[in-house]
């Protein structure tokens, strides 16, 4: 039985699957190899049976946790039979759309794109070249996160900056194109094609968090833009902020680019608001206690709720609402706080359904639905390379 392996690199953790392919492919393993850079990193792995591991696991960085998950997988048995691995790239920059097979040609042009994502970037590319260095005839597929975004409008795409940076590609490209990808699908699935082209806002909420708004199955808009960090309010990255923010704390403090880096990607966001944590279970549970996590909170539902209303105007009007990722499907509180107050866009919710994270928590007669829906980013980047490697074999013409 061929199998699929995913790859899903983060800053400081991966992601990672194995499937049976096949249409559709078949999770047989999952895992997390958490703190990567850390002297406490480790693997976390569950089976299809849901039997769950923990081990010690050495990763200092991520080209060592890529050959040390080869091992681990070798030594347990299934990685002899990977036909290819996948993985996810958050950034594509202007030229990738489609899964692509990794040749020398699209390493160097990711090297190239590196500046436009240098918290996702370099460890994604050490993890493919450590599968190359272990592995060098192993097919593997990229799929990008932006390419979701790349046929949105021109208008939703240009910056108010002086053209030619417009011509240097200095452009919104959107991200979590991976989860919306999946999460569309997903809908046509469960509720038809009619609700899936429809006015749709998808709610991908994490430590990484992003609206899109989706009209006949295609991206009108969406929070993120040139980077990761704007729209919306995330863990530790600022969302929108007034650039003249930075220009007076260059100014003032002195702050480098390495230092701007640091302040808007690591150090804000709930984090910074909060001087507690990026976590919103633990500023939840403290709220009521502590002044700085109940603002945390407050600020993340009013910026999300504010983004909803703006993406429904560009769809003009909503149908549907998906909350996704971990917060999105877990935080019935913040779905809560998020949609009190959208009844001008028909939005009602079913406390009792929000509670229990039903699929559908709006009420009945609600006139836009509003959904909890599990994404699954490994699932979809298994699909697609399960479909392109199927494409290379189908003889042509």
């Amino acid at each position: 039985m061929s199998r699929i392996l995913t790859i899903n690199g983060g800053s400081s953790s991966i992601k990672f699957a194995l499937y049976a392919a096949g249409e559709p492919p078949r999770r047989l393993l999952s895992g997390l190899i958490e703190r990567v850079g850390q002297a406490e990193a480790g693997l976390i792995a569950k089976d299809d049976k849901g039997t769950s591991q923990r081990h010690p696991f050495a990763a200092a960085d991520h080209a060592q946790a890529g050959a040390a998950l080869i091992h681990w997988l070798t030594h347990r048995g299934g990685f002899e039979e990977v036909a290819a691995v996948g993985h996810r790239v958050v950034h594509g920059g202007p030229r990738y759309r489609d899964p692509q097979r990794v040749t020398p040609e699209l390493l160097d042009e990711l090297r190239r794109l590196i500046p436009l994502d240098p918290a996702h970037l370099p460890g994604e590319i050490a993890l493919i070249e450590a599968f190359q260095q272990h592995c060098p005839n192993l097919p593997q597929i990229a799929c990008f996160d932006t390419a979701f975004h790349r046929d949105m409008p021109r208008v939703a795409q240009m910056l108010p900056i002086p053209r030619h940076y417009d011509d240097q590609g200095i452009q919104r490209f959107g991200f979590h194109g991976l989860s919306y990808t999946y999460l569309l699908e997903e809908l046509e699935r469960i509720a038809g094609r009619q609700a899936a082209q429809g006015r749709l806002v998808m709610a991908h909420l994490g430590a990484g968090a992003s609206m899109a708004a989706i009209r006949d199955g295609k991206c009108l808009d969406t929070t993120m833009g040139f980077t990761p960090t704007s729209g919306l309010v995330m863990g530790t990255r600022t969302g929108d902020l007034d650039p003249g923010v930075l220009v007076h704390l260059l100014r003032t403090e002195q702050l480098n680019a390495d230092q701007l880096d640091e302040l808007v990607n690591r150090r804000s966001g709930l984090l910074g608001v909060s001087e507690i944590s990026s976590d919103m279970r633990d500023l939840l549970s403290r709220q009521a206690g502590d002044r700085r996590a109940a603002e945390a909170v407050e600020l993340f539902c009013y910026r999300a709720k504010m983004w909803i209303g703006a993406l429904a105007t560009v769809l003009g009007g909503l149908d549907t609402l998906i909350f996704s990722g971990g917060i999105g499907e877990n935080a019935a509180e913040v779905r809560a706080r998020i949609c009190a107050g959208l009844d001008f866009l028909g939005i009602h919710l079913d406390p009792d359904r929000n509670t229990a994270n039903a699929p559908i928590i709006s009420t009945d007669t609600s006139m836009a639905v509003v959904r909890v829906i599990r994404t699954d980013e490994e699932w979809m980047i298994a699909q697609s390379v399960g479909r392109l490697l199927a494409n290379e074999q189908t003889p042509k013409g």
